[in-house]
């Protein structure tokens, strides 16, 4: 891959001389689920990680990064930020809060600092990987480096 074809991402783990490797894959538009991802790049569902976007009631807006085979669970996330309650951010405004599209959300190189929670579990693997801020490209990195890049605190978010 030419540094012209780098995402953010990767110049910005490049620029902090984070080990990480890229896996790029062709995706469907119509299924960007994490199932197909995990496949085609060789890794075990449990550790291909799924970025969400959450609006809680104060208006905040903040990421959860937890495994793509489990559900996040919105209270323990309301509870983690500080929230009463928190809800999806509708995917008109993920762009524009985050800077990345649906299927290729990191929590990496947000666009603006938001808040950013990795669920606490991340730290049983060697490595995970999570969006590289592009459909088709993910990054496989150490978590304790995942935790580090984004800014993100630990938390029970399953």
């Amino acid at each position: 891959m030419d540094a012209s074809s780098k995402t953010t991402v990767q110049r910005l783990l490049e620029g902090a001389g984070i080990a990480h490797r890229v896996a790029t894959y062709d995706y469907d538009e119509e299924d960007l689920s994490a199932g197909p991802v995990a496949l085609k790049i060789g890794m075990p569902l449990e550790q291909v990680w799924k970025t969400l976007a959450l609006r809680g009631e104060s208006g905040r807006v903040a990421i959860c990064c937890l495994p793509s085979d489990v559900e996040l669970d919105l209270k323990k996330a309301a509870r983690a930020l500080g929230e009463k309650k928190v809800a999806m951010l509708p995917l008109r405004e993920l762009e524009p809060e985050t800077g990345y599209l649906r299927g290729g959300c990191s929590p990496i190189g947000l666009k603006r600092r938001l808040p950013v929670l990795i669920d606490e579990t991340v730290l049983v693997f060697e490595e995970v990987s999570v969006s590289a801020g592009r459909r088709g490209v993910q990054v496989i990195l150490a978590p304790a480096d995942l935790v580090a890049c984004s800014g993100a605190a630990l938390a029970d978010l399953t």
